[in-house]
């Protein structure tokens, strides 16, 4: 099942503005889709574009409209861009249980099965690199290339934790109205002197608008939780040793929060998943964690992917 203008109404049904981002993303072909998977509906965006197809998959509690400014940044229609939702955030069913990269890959894997699409180029945000890892580590016949985006085999210690506290915090809470979510998210200390409209699309996404007019994130804190800990039992740095694909790490070197706040990934922890992975360049990207997503870091990161992949 594939729905496409209802499937964005759905997303964005409490923005005016968002309603004419509506209209633009249909004339530009843009479709909100969603696939029956692996026992669960899960929604994903498809920019349309020329081949191969580039599949984004976003961080831990993140949605496909992370990347939006990637795409504003003209990463379609260079490429067919298909971003997910992965179960449990966004617009996907979330199940109470199911959390396993197997779990999460096997969506992946059906998705394209169901699209018809053999092969393509994967990449992933933060969480989503690790899967993206994984599915280049345990499906390398459907993944030329493999793309990360801020994410480390060595995962994350309790520094790491401390910053991420507060993106986690969010889940379960309930705010007064959507403004009051937005509010909230710009006081972020990820976003400290910095705001880019491009990521409220993002944010509009993440919450689910009650009838009363309050608003909460959608992922559930119990599922992301086992998402962790799934992510944890996990052998990374076997699973990044079996990769023969070549790999493109984009690293962000900003603090994350006020200054002098260390980045989410050490450099140090960047060069030594480059170093373990057999054919990977590394490139760095301006901004931090979140916000290299957008603005000058997105343009770098369009510049660098495609390079990437263009490249014999």
């Amino acid at each position: 099942m594939r729905i496409s203008d209802c499937g964005l109404k759905a997303e964005y049904a409490f923005s005016q503005s968002a309603i004419r981002i509506l209209h633009s993303e249909i004339e530009r072909g843009v479709m909100s889709n969603f696939v029956e998977v692996n026992n669960i509906k899960l929604h994903y965006i498809d920019h349309r574009g020329r081949e191969p197809a580039l599949v984004l998959l976003p961080g831990l509690t993140a949605n496909a409209r992370s990347f939006d400014g990637l795409i504003q940044a003209g990463l379609s229609p260079r490429f067919r861009v298909l971003a997910l939702d992965l179960r449990g955030r966004g617009l996907s069913d979330k199940p109470a249980t199911g959390y396993a990269m197997t779990d999460h890959a096997a969506d992946v894997v059906e998705l394209l099965d169901s699209l018809g699409i053999h092969q393509g180029v994967i990449c992933g945000h933060s969480f989503g690199g690790l899967l993206a890892l994984y599915l280049a580590a345990h499906y390398p016949e459907r993944f030329a290339k493999l793309v990360v985006i801020d994410a480390s085999i060595t995962l994350v210690n309790q520094t790491s934790r401390d910053l991420i506290k507060p993106s986690l915090e969010r889940l379960g809470k309930t705010l007064p109205s959507w403004e009051a979510y937005l509010e909230t998210m710009k006081k972020a200390p990820s976003f400290y002197q910095w705001w880019d409209p491009a990521i409220e699309s993002y944010f509009r996404a993440d919450v689910q608008i009650n009838e009363d007019g309050t608003a909460r994130a959608r992922s559930r804190p119990e599922n992301i939780a086992e998402a962790i800990d799934k992510a944890e039992q996990e052998d990374w740095i076997e699973h990044a040793a079996r990769i023969r694909q070549p790999a493109l790490l984009l690293h962000a070197r900003g603090a994350y929060g006020f200054p002098g706040t260390p980045p989410i990934v050490p450099l140090e922890q960047a060069m030594a998943m480059a170093a373990t992975l057999a054919d990977c360049r590394y490139v760095e990207i301006p901004g931090n964690h979140m916000t290299m997503l957008f603005g000058e870091g997105a343009h770098r990161i369009v510049e660098a992917v495609t390079e990437f992949i263009k490249a014999g």
